[in-house]
């Protein structure tokens, strides 16, 4: 496993000028790339449900306030407007930034959680990459190809009640760091996302039935102490496909590197 440097600590007006420069850098990007981006929404049912899964709302963190986390539902109800009933189109890329847009108090997006550097904090539309690790989580399941994913550099919170691996997820920032995949088959897919009371919702249904199963295992996790006295974290995330025939074949889909920010050596 790879050794996690000690963090370099950035004043907060590089940190702002370099978070607009590479949004701009992003949007000339989309305008030069040559991708053809889903865009298209469907009501009709796709009835071959590849996977589903959902994750709670409200979780209460330590040290968090809870008004967060209701804003966060605020904000996850506005974004997913623009992802439900997605058709993703053989050839065409997936975008979460493409189609949701930048979430600004103009258009509705309250205050919610966010990391920085490490640390709790809290900015407009906070809370979105909860949609991330939901759509990640659900993309590794399926024959669609991840082009583009990133994961916090930091471990904040403790493991508790947790459903998938550590590392499992995407994080999300307007708009360089994006989520994407893009279909590589012939097939066309279809993107349900929805909140309940409780729970952030999906589903990736497609049009034509598939053959291949597909299941994802944490392979290689340690925490180790770095020679800077902070404490990290380690795994990588395979995905194992099976065919019509029962053969098994595996995809390395990621590796995580995280400094932890808790002592992982606490009893509970």
């Amino acid at each position: 496993m790879n050794r996690v440097e000690k963090p370099i600590k950035r004043s907060r007006l590089r940190q702002i000028l370099g978070k607009e420069y590479f949004i701009l850098k992003r949007k000339l990007n989309w305008s030069f790339d040559g991708k053809s981006y889903s865009k298209s929404i469907e009501k009709e049912e796709y009835a071959n449900i590849i996977f589903e899964h959902k994750s709670m709302i409200l979780r209460p963190l330590k040290d968090v306030d809870m008004y967060l986390q209701e804003n966060k539902q605020t904000n996850l109800r506005l974004a997913v407007r623009h992802l439900d009933k997605i058709i993703i189109k053989p050839n065409e890329v997936f975008s979460i930034w493409k189609l949701v847009g930048r979430p600004t108090k103009q258009k509705g997006y309250l205050e919610g959680l966010v990391l920085n550097n490490g640390k709790i904090d809290k900015d407009i539309g906070g809370g979105l990459c909860q949609i991330g690790n939901l759509l990640f989580w659900i993309f590794a399941h399926s024959p669609l190809t991840i082009k583009e994913r990133y994961r916090h550099g930091y471990d904040v919170f403790p493991d508790v009640k947790r459903k998938v691996p550590f590392g499992a997820g995407a994080t999300l920032a307007y708009n360089y760091v994006d989520l994407q995949v893009k279909n590589e088959t012939e097939n066309s897919f279809k993107l349900e996302l929805w909140l309940d009371e409780t729970h952030l919702n999906g589903r990736l249904s497609t049009k034509n039935s598939i053959d291949k199963k597909y299941e994802i295992q944490e392979r290689n996790h340690i925490i180790k102490t770095e020679f800077w006295g902070g404490n990290t974290r380690h795994n990588q995330i395979v995905k194992i496909i099976t065919d019509e025939k029962g053969e098994k074949t595996e995809e390395l889909l990621v590796e995580n590197h995280a400094i932890m920010m808790y002592d992982p050596f606490l009893t509970e």
